[in-house]
């Protein structure tokens, strides 16, 4: 097939939709903390990487029209966009256990400044937020997610409209399972959790004239703290285990 420069150019402006909107929501590269001129570029850079590979794949379906260039740009988005969501609604649940863990033993008063959201954070589930982040691109996470891409060239093919129904199914299941995951890995600390506040509370009962809340605070902190010390480990082990089955295994 012969390529006129305005296919090429087409062609490599479809592939990007799909590049760009997978890393404008996927976990890192999204965050509040990287620069907009940053993710434009590792985009671009992205792009024009794996064009190379999909050139056969994505020149023959290039229109011309308009109306089929619209519609196309806007089912390449939506692709590329469910594939980085999948990814971050991973991270998302993650970002919700570690601050119900800060809360559960006892961090959860003082905000600090979140990781990969501008809205303020608990510090311990900032620090469990950045060192999952951390292990998820050491464990060539970001590999995973381009395989995902040019692997959702023959899932979703260019020439097939979004189907919104086989996305919302995917996307519930991923928030369920995601969560279920989570809940384990926080089992520990709520057990903890109950575990203490119970106990507090029968003090409480057996001596109410005493601030039980102030004189027990201190111990419920560094029982927290031993608990996060020997238990992290697993934590982030297991985490970043059940990670690819969850999202990108799917």
């Amino acid at each position: 097939m012969t390529a006129t420069l305005p296919d090429l150019v087409i062609a490599a402006f479809i592939a990007f939709c799909r590049v760009g909107a997978c890393f404008l929501v996927m976990p890192g590269m999204s965050s509040a903390r990287v620069p907009m001129q940053v993710r434009l570029f590792v985009a671009v850079a992205a792009t024009l990487a794996l064009l190379m590979h999909l050139w056969a794949t994505i020149l023959p379906f290039v229109q011309s029209r308009p109306d089929a260039l619209l519609l196309l740009i806007v089912s390449e988005t939506i692709v590329g966009g469910l594939i980085g969501l999948v990814a971050r609604i991973y991270v998302l649940s993650l970002q919700f256990i570690a601050g119900a863990i800060a809360m559960m033993v006892g961090f959860g008063g003082m905000m600090g400044s979140a990781i990969e959201e501008s809205e303020p954070q608990a510090p311990l589930a900032s620090l469990l937020s950045f060192a999952a982040l951390l292990l998820l691109f050491v464990m060539n996470f970001h590999h995973e997610i381009v395989k995902a891409l040019v692997a959702s060239y023959q899932l979703a093919p260019i020439n097939v409209f979004y189907n919104p129904q086989t996305s919302l199914v995917n996307v519930t299941d991923t928030i369920s399972q995601s969560f279920y995951v989570m809940l384990r890995l926080g089992s520990p600390f709520l057990a903890y959790s109950l575990l203490i506040n119970l106990a507090i509370g029968f003090i409480n009962k057996l001596t109410p004239q005493i601030p039980v809340y102030f004189i027990s605070l201190p111990f419920v902190i560094f029982g927290g703290l031993v608990l996060l010390y020997w238990g992290v480990g697993g934590f982030l082990s297991l985490f970043v285990d059940s990670f690819l089955p969850v999202t990108i295994g799917r």
